[in-house]
């Protein structure tokens, strides 16, 4: 049998090696919703550490669907998700299996990682309301709620209501206030937008900066980015990044997270993996490398996000909060949200 290539640049799968003979070679397969620039650094230092080669393949989607279609011979050891919802759906298709592990227990707080084990937060990332600095300023008291008052009518902008940032913004809205009120702070925001909801997070900053709107929903990340880049840095600038809820129960957080497939051939490779990602060396990374915030306590933030200051996060676990999802999907349509 031919012992397969694992390549990042994506390679059939009918041209990698069997599992039996993945296992044999020290090397972990991972399939990443995670860009590979961004996480690359932080596999190689694995690899430094460890002598394990890591094999990436990276896909904005249908890594679920590949999994489901390569079943018991698939090469993948781990999955790397940018959102709850894919994790999810990853153990809703029964498509990933439980870890149990004392160093990913202590590392990563309970609200942040599935109750069955079969999930792990990597990061946590903010769902923050941008406002104009010009025309509203910094606004240190206000909550998600407020995007719903009339007196910002015409003054929002929002990518998709169905965005998986934005759904698991609403599912946390569902949990906190139920599902009639969360309908109709829908039809509040939906009432105050400025324009057909559209495009990706920074599209919004940018409409702020040229006076489309006033106030936005965004992650966190991207204003680090945004800064970064000469072409967007104006962008930025035209904002404040404000945290909700300060006075209540915290601001809303989504996670990028790992699970460890049904089937993995490198599955002592793939928990080490985990665990690295975990701890201390990697979560400076992904702090420095993505203007994230690492998942376990006490590791230190890059220096744009300890600029922003620091907030209050809602402690509910994201198992609950996923449990609204489908909920939150049929509330985007009956006020018919993204028309």
């Amino acid at each position: 049998m031919k012992k397969g290539l694992f390549l990042a640049a994506s390679l059939l799968v009918s041209s990698l090696s069997a599992p039996s003979v993945l296992a044999a070679s020290e090397e972990v397969n991972v399939y990443s919703y995670r860009q590979s620039f961004l996480i690359e650094p932080i596999m190689e230092k694995f690899t430094e550490e460890t002598g394990i080669k890591v094999n990436i393949v990276f896909a904005k989607k249908g890594l679920v669907e590949r999994l489901e279609r390569e079943g018991k011979l698939s090469p993948a050891d781990l999955v790397l998700t940018v959102d709850i919802s894919r994790s999810i759906e990853l153990v809703e298709k029964d498509l990933v299996q439980p870890v149990q592990s004392e160093t990913l227990e202590g590392n990563i707080p309970a609200q942040y990682r599935d109750p069955a084990d079969q999930w792990f937060a990597l990061t946590t990332r903010v769902r923050n309301v941008y406002s104009s600095k010009e025309r509203l300023g910094k606004l240190p008291t206000f909550n998600y709620e407020d995007l719903a008052d009339a007196k910002y009518k015409g003054k929002i902008c929002t990518r998709s209501g169905k965005h998986p940032y934005n759904v698991a913004l609403i599912s946390s809205m569902i949990v906190a206030h139920g599902e009639a009120e969360t309908k109709k702070w829908l039809e509040g925001v939906k009432a105050n937008l400025a324009r057909k909801p559209q495009g990706n997070d920074r599209d919004q900053v940018k409409a702020i900066k040229e006076g489309f709107c006033d106030l936005s929903l965004g992650n966190n990340y991207y204003l680090g980015k945004m800064v970064n880049d000469e072409k967007q840095v104006s962008w930025a600038e035209a904002v404040e990044i404000n945290f909700p809820n300060q006075a209540n129960r915290g601001t809303h957080v989504n996670i990028s997270g790992v699970s460890l497939t049904k089937y993995s051939p490198n599955k002592d490779n793939a928990v080490k993996l985990m665990e690295f990602l975990s701890d201390d060396v990697a979560q400076k990374m992904y702090a420095e490398v993505n203007y994230e915030y690492p998942v376990k306590p006490g590791v230190a933030l890059s220096d744009l996000v300890a600029s922003w200051g620091e907030f209050k996060s809602d402690p509910v676990s994201l198992a609950e909060v996923a449990k609204q999802r489908a909920v939150a999907l049929k509330l985007l349509d009956e006020v018919k949200f993204d028309l």
